[in-house]
């Protein structure tokens, strides 16, 4: 049994998450998504999709993006 960074709850089913070099281990998906996901450098939202990185800033669609001064920028469909 593992036990979750986020919450501390020790579960037989947590998982790890491998990323940039460093190893997360998670009871769930919803403390993961908490932990890891980046956040819109314009409304605040956790980005859980795609998301869109200008400059090395991320946000959570075009729309966002473009209210922060960038340029050039469209959603993926």
């Amino acid at each position: 049994m593992a036990r979750c960074e986020v919450c501390g709850n020790e579960y037989g089913m947590s998982f790890e998450v491998h990323a940039q070099g460093a190893v997360h281990v998670f009871d769930c998906f919803a403390c993961a998504i908490h932990r890891m996901a980046p956040i819109c450098e314009h409304c605040r939202v956790q980005i859980i999709g795609q998301g869109v990185e200008a400059d090395g800033r991320w946000y959570c669609g075009a729309h966002c993006a473009r209210a922060e001064g960038k340029v050039g920028i469209v959603d993926r469909v």
